[in-house]
């Protein structure tokens, strides 16, 4: 067993793995980063990303289109993440609670449009999913194209979201309202800054990452959709961003780190490790706990993380 674990084999396919792994966890991420700097804790992103993946399996089992069901996806997400935006936005509604609630919805959202759609099977529906890119020479290249040059294009996408996200929120004008709104929005609204339109702006972008994220879980890491499909990565999801002190650079990394948990569990599984299943199952949830528990200590929130504004108060 410890000879397998050591061998050079694992070790590849447990990094080549971390990457396809951290990806479903990265997207939302990044996406959450544009709205907690704006204020506004979505703890929804759980029920988004099953209304993404649900949606984005549907269009693409349908039409034949992996493009279009990611498409489908993103838009969905950003649909389902506009009742979190009026709840926590115009309601000025407890978004703890508001995000449990909507989490359940898409759930329960979710399992039923599947039924309908698909009916009751012994078989999961299936697609033929994003295929890994083979690029000449590079994916033959021993380790490193093993680990870096095999995966299908959204992997490549969602790492190359990362220097997006931080060139936009760093160096555009948006990017200094969402942190102008997020840190004092009664002093961005006597500038002139719309904080309701930046705050639904930020919640909407943060749904469409979320839904890309689980679409890419039905059409791009598995063939399939199934109620446990998203798997807590919603959650987790929420976990980097504060882990990552609302850094995409960061979360980047973080997202790793919860991508080789995942791995490490799976590979083991795999070898028949003499540890009950169980307990395997729970790595990666077990480094969310002890991430938020050393991380949270150091992280600087905004000043007016999910506090409600209103023009009328002073």
């Amino acid at each position: 067993m410890l000879s397998n674990i050591f061998s050079l084999s694992f070790l590849v396919s447990l990094l080549a793995g971390t990457i396809r792994l951290a990806t479903p966890i990265l997207i939302p991420a990044l996406g959450q980063i544009y709205t907690q700097r704006a204020g506004i804790l979505n703890l929804s992103v759980e029920g988004t990303m099953l209304m993404g993946a649900i949606s984005g399996f549907t269009v693409a089992c349908a039409t034949g289109s992996l493009w279009l069901g990611l498409l489908t996806g993103i838009v969905v997400g950003m649909l389902f993440s506009l009742i979190m935006a009026w709840l926590s936005i115009t309601v000025r509604a407890n978004q703890v609670i508001a995000g449990i609630g909507l989490n359940i919805l898409g759930a329960g959202f979710a399992a039923y449009l599947y039924r309908v759609i698909f009916g009751i099977r012994s078989l999961p529906a299936q697609i033929d999913s994003f295929q890994q890119i083979n690029i000449p020479v590079l994916s033959d290249l021993p380790i490193i194209g093993q680990i870096f040059i095999q995966h299908n294009i959204l992997v490549y996408l969602a790492f190359l979201l990362v220097p997006l996200t931080w060139f936009v929120i760093e160096k555009t004008t948006f990017g200094l309202k969402i942190k102008a709104v997020g840190e004092h929005p009664k002093a961005a609204d006597s500038k002139g800054i719309s904080v309701y339109r930046i705050r639904y702006s930020a919640v909407l972008i943060g749904g469409a990452y979320a839904g890309m994220g689980g679409a890419f879980m039905t059409i791009a890491y598995m063939n399939s959709f199934t109620e446990s499909v998203i798997g807590g990565r919603g959650y987790i999801s929420v976990a980097v961003v504060i882990f990552a002190r609302f850094l995409p650079s960061r979360a980047m990394w973080g997202a790793l780190l919860f991508g080789l948990a995942s791995a490490l569990q799976l590979r083991l599984q795999a070898l028949g490790a003499a540890i009950p299943s169980q307990l395997l199952l729970m790595l990666p949830y077990l480094a969310t706990i002890a991430a938020l528990i050393f991380a949270s200590k150091k992280a600087e929130f905004p000043s007016a993380y999910t506090l409600p504004y209103s023009r009328l108060e002073r």
